[in-house]
């Protein structure tokens, strides 16, 4: 993906290692155990987003930090560095990231213009091994993840290695859909669709629970499909493929039977790998996020 003439987003923090647990007692840490009980992790995989998010909304009470909660923190991140000296974007793994993040807010905020509204951008901050986070430590073994009360992107760039050796997809452009997707859940955020979710959650049993949290992942999906959609002129032959194959890497389905030997889907928290494949495609070819409805009618 050509991204080399895009300057890197200022809206960068880079925290460095260590820092205990920020924010503590938000329920990120009480779901690890969990998560990782199920199989579900230990590599790293940003596919465990939405169970943090919304495990940490339930046990925070939603309410203001959704649909442009935490905007002040947020605004105080964005300068290209950390309180710790550190200086993001720096590293050829960084500066990739932080030319995707500056395509998504070109392209968020035209899309956002265009609606009549102004688009907020997210804040990547960089991390190796643990940091503090809005929504408590960020780890590794977490996967990228985006946190609503800092408007915040939490990336451990090795995960892009693992993307590749663990999972099989290679390529700038699987990278990029990380991102994507986790600009996604940041406009999810800002459109109040975050805030509807932890609703459902509330007052639904852990299975009706997990479908909405399915939809919420597979629209994030689509948007990441859009954002490439609105820059098909950057994309390069093998891109998309190396997009289909992440999607397809880290559906529920996929995940479960490789770590336990089969398939449990009441448990889905983010789709399968044909689901995946199907938002991220269906954004890749409309463009348009109107069309990543994923809370009406089949997914």
């Amino acid at each position: 993906m050509r991204l080399d003439d895009l300057d890197p987003t200022r809206n960068a923090r880079d925290l460095g290692s260590g820092g205990g647990g920020g924010g503590g007692g938000f329920g990120l840490l009480g779901l690890l155990p969990l998560i990782l009980g199920r199989g579900r992790m230990g590599c790293g995989s940003f596919a465990i987003l939405a169970v943090v998010v919304v495990g940490y909304l339930m046990m925070s009470g939603g309410g203001g930090i959704l649909g442009g909660g935490g905007g002040q923190s947020a605004r105080q991140g964005q300068v290209a560095g950390g309180s710790n000296g550190n200086v993001a974007c720096d590293t050829q793994a960084e500066l990739f990231s932080c030319r995707v993040m500056t395509s998504t807010e070109q392209t968020w905020g035209q899309i956002f213009q265009q609606q009549g509204s102004t688009y907020q951008p997210a804040t990547i901050n960089f991390y190796q091994r643990n940091a503090p986070s809005g929504c408590g430590a960020a780890q590794s073994a977490m996967g990228p993840f985006y946190c609503p009360p800092d408007q915040g992107v939490y990336l451990d760039t090795s995960f892009f290695d693992e993307l590749s050796q663990r999972f099989g997809a290679a390529g700038d452009f699987a990278q990029a859909y990380v991102i994507a997707h986790e600009v996604g859940h940041h406009i999810q955020n800002l459109t109040g669709t975050s805030e509807k979710v932890t609703a459902i959650q509330q007052r639904s049993s852990q299975a009706e629970g997990n479908a909405a949290s399915v939809r919420l992942e597979l629209q994030a999906d689509c948007y990441a499909g859009v954002w490439a959609a609105r820059n098909r002129d950057r994309i390069e032959p093998g891109d998309v493929e190396e997009g289909m194959r992440a999607a397809q890497a880290i559906g529920d389905d996929t995940l479960q039977q490789q770590s336990q030997g089969r398939v449990v889907p009441e448990s889905f928290t983010h789709g399968t790998s044909a689901q995946r494949m199907k938002w991220l495609r269906t954004g890749l070819e409309s463009g348009d996020p109107a069309r990543c409805d994923t809370f009406s009618g089949a997914i």
